[in-house]
């Protein structure tokens, strides 16, 4: 079981990945979007997701985990494949939205599924910081070769290629993904989906430390939001554009996710005890050296080594912690709602949070944005070092 589950993990990263890196490069240079419709894009997306996230959650925990994912399959593979047979922005926004759309149905679904049918709460948090790194590995390997297919091929091939096989996907996860443990809601299922909806909230109200975990992912996603600003700040820096700066971006894309699977390794019996507040807050502590370093650097190896940093200690370390931290606190009938409702504050701080410090990017400078953004970093620090420091003694335990 969690063979199968871990080989799904790598393969969706590997497909996943490879196909946005190809598709990054395909909205601008093949379909000509501009800024302003790659913005609207993002925020569509992002808008869609939020609001979908929750009845997404609460489809998991009253019909079916399982079922759920091979949904999540389908319209992502679908979004994918669509995306390389069209060009116009009305065509590509509906893509894109739908594909935002395909993810708040896999999100918290595919923890949900493993936490029941392992049945093991001993060893569930080695699994999930083990997926963690499958998912990080996969995502290196995704940008490498369907990068390589994409040069030797044509972008657009190489997008369909990657849509095909991500719908073929849903056909695995149905073949090969049992569910044992869990018991579907057969009767009365919008009362059912109502009641387990509020039961989240509060579980959410009653619990301090969800609550606190909410807040850090919060600041944590808002200051992450500037990542679309690093390719920007690294060739202002002076890095190479000559013959293709996306070979730079690649070779640090995959620097940054082995960098974060070597950290996942290295800390992944930590994320889940005593040690997990402190981890957190010293995981945004190298978020604000990193972007300050990113900042105010005076050459491209520099900013580098930050954008490596951030993206290899920063994002996989906080991500992998909280999804442990909500797992643990929460009960097999509303899980998946409750990561739900985690997946929705990532949301919400990459929209409010990265339009603020975009709007300090457009108005100042973009060295002022990324210190807007350590400052995030730094609240989220405090927040977590300062919560531990209360809780000493007491961290792990369920609220």
């Amino acid at each position: 079981m969690v063979t199968v589950f871990l080989r799904w993990t790598w393969l969706r990263a590997v497909l996943h990945n490879g196909w946005w890196l190809v598709t990054s490069v395909y909205l601008v240079v093949d379909a000509g979007l501009s800024p302003a419709q790659l913005v609207l894009i993002g925020a569509a997306q992002s808008g869609f997701a939020l609001v979908c996230e929750v009845p997404a959650g609460v489809v998991a925990d009253t019909i079916s985990r399982k079922w759920s994912l091979v949904i999540s399959q389908v319209l992502m593979g679908t979004a994918m494949l669509t995306t390389g047979l069209v060009d116009s922005f009305p065509a590509l926004l509906a893509t894109q939205v739908l594909w935002g759309i395909s993810w708040t149905f896999a999100s918290g679904s595919d923890v949900a599924w493993i936490t029941d049918e392992l049945d093991q709460p001993d060893r569930i948090t080695a699994v999930l910081a083990h997926a963690a790194r499958a998912q990080l590995t996969g995502a290196a390997t995704g940008l490498i070769l369907l990068g390589l297919l994409a040069w030797a091929t044509r972008r657009d091939l190489t997008i369909v290629v990657a849509g095909a096989a991500m719908l073929s996907l849903a056909l695995y996860v149905a073949l090969r993904f049992t569910e044992h443990h869990f018991v579907p809601v057969r009767t009365a299922r919008w009362s059912a989906s109502w009641t387990i909806f509020r039961r989240g909230v509060t579980l959410v109200r009653r619990s301090r430390a969800i609550r606190l975990i909410f807040a850090a992912t919060f600041l944590v996603n808002g200051a992450w939001s500037v990542g679309r600003l690093f390719q920007v700040q690294l060739i202002d820096l002076g890095l190479p554009t000559d013959p293709d700066p996306t070979i730079w971006f690649t070779g640090l894309g995959v620097a940054g996710l082995l960098v974060g699977a070597l950290t996942l390794r290295l800390a992944g019996h930590r994320i889940d005890g005593a040690h997990a507040r402190n981890d957190y807050a010293l995981a945004a502590a190298v978020g604000v050296l990193g972007t300050l370093l990113l900042a105010f650097a005076r050459d491209p190896v520099v900013g580098a080594i930050a954008v490596v940093l951030i993206s290899g200690i920063v994002k996989p370390l906080t991500q992998v912690i909280g999804t442990v931290w909500v797992n643990a606190r929460t009960t097999a009938d509303i899980r998946a709602t409750t990561h739900s409702f985690l997946a929705q504050l990532e949301y919400l701080g990459e929209i409010t949070c990265g339009l603020a410090i975009a709007t300090i990017a457009r108005l100042t400078t973009l060295p002022l944005a990324l210190t807007a953004c350590a400052l995030l970093f730094t609240a989220t620090a405090v927040l977590m070092h300062e919560r531990a420091d209360r809780g000493a003694g007491r961290a792990g335990v369920h609220p």
